[in-house]
């Protein structure tokens, strides 16, 4: 099984959750961290590279013995040494270490101490009060680890996965099926861009159904055949995903592409509308007593109901159908519309590429501007910014700007809110920026009053400009914390603030009910990307489709604006 660069980076990843946990050397446990963040990162397939002897070494954290370790992992899809510390530290230690006020230090004494090996152990230490027994552990700490279990199980149910991992599977997938059927599209809550999705529905059609089902099940990443039929098949990708294969006829594929597209409650109340013109609406058709009226594509069955064809993004039943049939549907932002990145990261702090590569790069995009926005020094673990790197980092920006030709590079910084609302840098120093956006790190565990007033009160600072992911949350892993979200948003247009949709697959924060209410507030928000690679500068996509199920507008986007029009936004009064 060939593994792609996301499956390589986690492997390096688990290799540095169970070192750490084993107490191993940490700078050896860095070397795997960022041999992950770099795989991670790649704009190419590291297979593309091994195969044309790339020297790998190149790449950044990327040494020799991390290149053997690449090579053996494509070569056999697995890494030994990991294999064997496995053996040694238990996996599920590891969703004890990612639990909040836990980590690497406290899960090896929990482990040690008290033989803690899983999530259900450490509930019950809990419940017994043993976790206060041991030193460093008070009452408060041991609340806190409740909770975070409570979120832990909230979450552990759930089969969906990232968009981005699911985009990751299935895109080689539809470039197999490509070569052996026609109009090959994936439906339902991929189509729709939903945040995480569950069983993966693909359409198809052909002239030569059973031999189109003889090529799926051949795919070399099928694990197992659920079952298969002659217009229906299923299988288990290697990677845990269902994947469902419909052979349509053409007559019909418009119909099936929008049932099995949905959602449920958007199909229902079209069903509803076609029942009061007495028709009937199936993944075979639009019918008129018997006789097929329609069907062949979702335009022509949108228009034949009376309204607008409706982008899959907005098919939630909130409103779309209502206008859809006024013709008012919003024209939904397209990442063309984009001028710039608002947020991104330099290897100054945390991210792996210099401010010239980083530029570099964005430039390719086409882009009008570009901000780098380093964290500041509250953020120790990524060697946050003072006031002086600050301060040298802007004459670095405003020499490079001298010699750029078409993009426009951002004096900016990411300033941690601190838990008194202060920012984490001086005025003095933030006046000298282009670009404040402002971001809780830590203290994720107030109280919604508290956190609320604490975002609120650095909102006054007169050189706050964006909150960036503003909820804190990390899809699958981590909930957001408390806070009164359209209080800060109505705030935010009184202060002539502005949010962030923050792309990075493992945020897409705001969440798309969130963006819905600032349209109706009327606050414009951003769409950074968060990148910390070059690579990463290609997530604008994923927030660009939260935006649209947000049912976002080029207007409603600060970063769809031209430098001369954004610098205005973003001068407060």
């Amino acid at each position: 099984m060939e593994l792609y660069n996301n499956d390589m980076a986690r492997i390096f990843d688990e290799m540095a959750d169970l070192m750490e946990i084993s107490g191993e050397n940490p700078f050896r446990i860095r070397s795997y961290r960022n041999a992950a963040r770099t795989l991670d990162g790649l704009t190419r397939d590291i297979h593309d590279l091994l195969k044309n002897e790339d020297d790998i070494t190149s790449l950044p954290g990327i040494g020799k013995n991390i290149a053997q370790k690449i090579r053996e992992i494509a070569d056999t899809g697995k890494l030994r040494q990991l294999e064997e510390l496995k053996k040694k530290v238990p996996e599920s230690l590891i969703d004890i270490m990612n639990l909040e006020q836990l980590g690497p230090q406290r899960t090896r004494l929990l482990n040690s101490q008290l033989g803690i090996k899983s999530i259900s152990d450490l509930k019950k230490a809990v419940e017994e009060g043993k976790l206060e027994k041991i030193r460093g552990f008070g009452k408060k700490t041991s609340e806190n680890i409740k909770r975070g279990i409570r979120e832990y199980s909230s979450r552990g149910g759930s089969k969906r996965i990232k968009w981005s991992d699911a985009e990751m599977y299935i895109q080689p997938l539809l470039r197999y099926l490509g070569l052996k059927l026609e109009n090959v599209i994936v439906a339902g809550s991929y189509r729709r861009k939903e945040e995480t999705v569950g069983d993966i529905d693909i359409l198809a059609t052909s002239r030569n159904p059973e031999q189109g089902m003889d090529e799926f099940v051949k795919y070399e990443d099928t694990e197992r055949i659920i079952n298969k039929g002659k217009t229906k098949t299923s299988v288990k990708l290697r990677r845990g995903l269902q994947v469902d294969l419909r052979i349509v006829d053409t007559k019909a594929y418009g119909a099936a592409l929008l049932y099995f597209t949905g959602s449920k409650a958007h199909n229902i109340a079209l069903r509803k509308i076609g029942q009061a013109k007495k028709l009937k609406i199936n993944e075979y058709g639009v019918f008129k007593n018997e006789k097929r009226i329609a069907g062949k594509t979702e335009k022509e069955i949108y228009k034949l109901l009376g309204m607008s064809y409706i982008e899959p993004e907005m098919r939630e039943n909130r409103g779309e159908i209502k206008l859809a049939e006024m013709g008012k549907l919003p024209k939904l932002v397209t990442l063309e519309d984009i001028r710039g990145d608002l947020q991104t990261h330099t290897n100054e702090t945390d991210g792996r590429y210099s401010l010239e590569e980083m530029a570099g790069e964005a430039e390719k995009f086409g882009y009008e501007y570009y901000a780098v926005t380093d964290h500041s020094k509250r953020v120790s673990m990524a060697h946050g910014l003072d006031e002086k790197r600050l301060a040298g980092q802007i004459e670095k920006i405003d020499e490079l700007n001298r010699k750029m030709k078409r993009l426009r590079i951002l004096k900016s910084i990411e300033v941690d809110i601190l838990e008194d609302g202060k920012l984490d840098l001086p005025d003095s120093i933030l006046k000298e920026l282009d670009l404040v956006v402002c971001a809780v790190h830590y203290n994720r565990n107030l109280s919604k009053e508290k956190q609320t007033t604490r975002i609120l009160k650095a909102m006054d600072n007169p050189y706050f400009n964006i909150l960036a992911h503003p909820t804190g949350r990390l899809l699958n892993e981590r909930n957001a914390y408390a806070v009164d979200m359209e209080r800060i948003m109505r705030e935010a247009v009184k202060n002539g603030c502005f949010l962030e949709i923050n792309s990075q697959p493992d945020r897409l924060d705001l969440n798309d009910n969130y963006i819905r209410m600032a349209r109706d507030l009327g606050l414009r928000l951003a769409i950074s990307t968060d990148a910390h690679t070059t690579g990463n500068l290609g997530y604008m996509k994923y927030g660009i489709a939260q935006a649209r199920r947000g049912w976002l507008e080029k207007k409603d986007v600060i970063n769809t604006y031209p430098w001369h029009k954004l610098k205005k936004l973003l001068k407060r009064k």
